[in-house]
């Protein structure tokens, strides 16, 4: 009984409001055209503002029946105009008004209005597509799926400043990667465009500054159009330039700045054009203040961080422009402007988007101290940076925890830092809690750290070992990923350096000797190496050269005899021959070369290989199996004698080279 009250009860207010609604749907089937046309505008007038009844019309069959009178030969231009309009109302609403108009088939509606001679009609279409495209539900190809589309949009740029503002709004908004790129520039996008940053209109010179934005982005081929584009006498870069000045718009500072930054990351403008050094790059300072809006501080750290990534001499600039060092601390301090603090609302928005700031702020700590020793020494020195750091590392949002592992990777490129506040900090404790169950994405980046918190003059190295650091790399060594393969494997080979005997078996332990053969194996080149890397380093120090060839020796003799046989580089023969010149090093070890006939014959072949790396390679296990003082040498050297080994020095020691002469 309970169920029926319920349904019941839900029914008849439903029914209350949608009465009122139904009454505007029913009058769109009206006979009278002048009516329909009445009950359109009355229906926009309702709707504006009113997001309850835009839903009730959506769900009370609206759109369909707006859309048969849009593309209705009998209708007038008045009433399509009209529908038209009441169509990108409703589509101002939310997310999923979007969606209904795009189940009814808008885009194409619309995009076969445009072909109407009347302008205020194509005007109309074009604001409810600019609403439609912009919305994160529409996806960018339905722009892109009829061919004839685009060269339309690109006739109609000249019709009105509305088209033009319009256009450019789509454009910019359904440009998203290489191949839009490519279908707009070659429409002629950056000719048909340019002019309209001249425009007396402001909207029109921002949204077309957006478009050579986001055309420029990691595009070359664009960017190097965009440098000798001429506009009323005056080269695109010198407009750019002109745009972000200080008495100019925010947003048309921070667009202009982007623009030019990513001219310069394609490679369009030197790092060390003026424009970059004393115009760019002060502007996008200027963005980190806390007198700017949240969201300008984000954009212009996240796009400061973007140019000065790869450019040492850009980020020493950086580090001493306006205190940038300490005004990134504010970040995690004031997410609110000054401007904003009387602002309820604001303040509201700002505590919800805080952290966007705080990975706005590790980006650009990253890029900052990406290579320069005293400007990670600054970063470190402000007050609680690790703290902040580290608190970045375990928060919930995954962007968040991204950019503070980059944050911490770029600083731990020093030895100085590893040795002081990475051990002060304890950061391998949150490392390796990042390692656990991360994306991979964070998990390439927390363990190509983790191989340099490893390295044998770092401090955590020894606590590491002790908190699981062998299984968990061990296990990234199985990943897919072969980033990842690489990193673990890497990380392995670190620890493996100058280590004691017991970390030397836990590894080979973990690892196995079928998963180190899969390693040998892989298809990736920096994998292999690694992993010859990680067996050198295993195999040094003598006892620990007999200890491990004495329980592996078969299989890792097995190993080498595979590569030297296979189709490899030098580097990786060399490594290999390194190997075997450490395993002639071992006491007992060496038997296993003795015996081995098919080796032996291996490394006479490398002693007259055409490679002067590898002949002295070869000659490094040679040397290491005759040593005079050592048992046994003289049954060695008589067996070494006997296969003309003797006759291959006597030749290499009229070697043109001075190294393998010395030998």
């Amino acid at each position: 009984a309970m169920c029926l009250v319920r349904t019941k009860c839900l029914l008849s207010s439903l029914t209350e409001v949608t009465a009122s609604s139904r009454h505007y749907v029913d009058r769109l089937f009206d006979p009278d055209p002048q009516k329909v046309l009445q009950g359109v505008i009355d229906m926009k007038n309702a709707v504006i503002g009113n997001n309850k009844q835009k839903a009730n019309l959506i769900v009370l069959g609206a759109v369909p029946r707006l859309l048969y009178l849009l593309q209705q030969e009998a209708s007038t231009t008045e009433l399509k105009t009209e529908c038209a309009v009441v169509l990108g109302s409703l589509a101002m609403g939310t997310e999923n008004n979007v969606k209904s108009l795009l189940d009814c088939h808008i885009i194409p509606a619309l995009l076969q209005g445009l072909l109407s001679p009347d302008l205020k009609f194509i005007e109309a279409c074009l604001r409810c597509l600019r609403t439609i495209f912009t919305s994160p539900v529409t996806p960018e190809e339905l722009l892109y799926t009829d061919a004839t589309v685009i060269p339309h949009l690109m006739a109609l740029l000249s019709r009105s400043r509305y088209t033009q503002e319009y256009i450019c709004q789509i454009f910019s908004h359904c440009c998203k990667g290489p191949d839009h790129q490519t279908i707009l520039f070659n429409h002629g996008a950056v000719q048909n465009i340019a002019h309209l940053l001249t425009s007396l209109s402001y909207k029109v010179r921002m949204q077309a500054l957006k478009c050579f934005s986001v055309l420029a982005f990691e595009n070359p081929q664009v960017s190097m159009t965009l440098v000798n584009v001429l506009v009323d006498g005056e080269l695109l870069p010198q407009i750019f330039v002109k745009m972000l000045q200080r008495d100019k718009p925010i947003e048309m500072q921070l667009t202009s700045a982007k623009c030019l930054t990513y001219m310069c990351r394609a490679g369009a403008i030197r790092t060390d054009d003026n424009c970059i050094v004393l115009k760019t790059l002060p502007c996008l300072v200027r963005m980190c203040s806390k007198e700017r809006l949240l969201e300008e501080r984000v954009e212009g750290a996240e796009t400061l961080a973007y140019l000065i990534e790869p450019d040492v001499e850009l980020q020493r600039i950086a580090s001493i422009t306006d205190h940038l060092i300490a005004m990134l601390a504010d970040y995690f301090k004031y997410p609110s402007s000054v401007s904003a603090i009387t602002d309820i609302k604001r303040l509201d928005h700002d505590l919800k988007h805080a952290h966007e700031l705080r990975q706005a702020a590790f980006k650009l700590y990253a890029s900052l101290g990406a290579n320069d020793e005293d400007i990670r020494k600054k970063i470190i020195e402000t007050e609680n940076m690790m703290d902040r750091i580290v608190t970045g590392l375990s928060e919930s949002s995954v962007k968040v925890r991204l950019a503070a592992v980059r944050c911490l990777h770029s600083l731990s490129r020093s030895v100085q830092q590893l040795r002081t506040s990475f051990q002060d900090h304890a950061v391998w404790k949150p490392l390796m809690k990042v390692l656990q169950n991360a994306p991979d994405e964070i998990l390439v980046v927390a363990s190509s750290m983790l191989c340099n918190l490893l390295l044998e003059f770092s401090p955590s190295k020894e606590p590491i070992l002790e908190s699981g650091a062998v299984e968990l790399l061990c296990g990234l060594t199985q990943s897919e990923n072969p980033a990842l393969r690489v990193n673990g494997i890497w990380a392995l080979m670190n620890m493996a350096f100058q280590a004691e005997q017991k970390i030397k078996a836990d590894i080979l332990r973990s690892l196995s000797t079928e998963q180190l053969f899969r390693l040998l194996s892989d298809s990736d080149l920096n994998v292999l190496m690694k992993t010859l890397g990680l067996l050198r380093n295993l195999l040094s120090t003598r006892p620990h050269i007999d200890k491990i060839m004495s329980t592996h020796g078969k299989q890792i003799m097995q190993a080498v005899t595979l590569i030297l046989e296979g189709e490899h580089n030098i580097e990786v023969k060399e490594q290999t021959l390194c190997i075997l010149a450490n395993i002639a090093d071992g006491t007992t070890a060496k038997d296993l070369i003795m015996t081995n006939d098919d080796i032996l014959q291996k490394i006479k072949y490398y002693m007259g290989h055409s490679h002067v790396k590898l002949q002295l390679a070869a000659m490094f296990c040679i040397s290491n199996l005759i040593w005079n003082e050592e048992e046994g040498s003289q049954e060695r050297q008589d067996k070494l004698r006997d296969m003309g080994i003797v006759d291959i020095l006597h030749k290499l020691s009229q070697s043109p080279d001075s190294n393998l002469c010395d030998k």
